[in-house]
């Protein structure tokens, strides 16, 4: 899956730069989308994102680009990869400043645990 935002104002840290939670919410936000989209039915529920490590900071105006595909799958987890790239609209110049992976468990209603079918 491909997904898309703008870094406005309010995403912003006191340096100007992009504010790490920012980034992890969308992050999880969007590989949720993609485990859910892939598996419909399921609910699921973030367990572990695998090493956070920012490459480079992010200014406002940057388009960043998120790409999210599955990784692993277990008997009631799956675990997705994901990618984030800056673009530059100036110069369409696209650099990596972000990677990860993240786990995702199915649970029932109750909040048990439950295999992916």
């Amino acid at each position: 899956m491909e997904s898309y935002t703008v870094v406005r104002p309010e995403h912003l840290n006191h340096y100007g730069h992009l504010f790490g939670g920012c980034l992890l919410k969308w992050v999880d936000e969007i590989a949720w989308i993609a485990a859910s989209r892939d598996n419909p039915g399921c609910r699921f529920v973030t367990v572990g994102m695998d090493r956070v490590e920012f490459h480079r900071g992010v200014h406002q105006g940057a388009v960043l680009r998120f790409e999210a595909g599955e990784s692993c799958r277990g008997r009631s987890s799956v675990t997705y990869g994901i990618q984030v790239f800056a673009d530059d609209i100036e110069t369409g110049a696209e650099e990596p400043i972000f990677s990860t992976c993240i786990t995702f468990v199915r649970l029932d209603e109750a909040g048990r645990k439950i295999p992916i079918d």
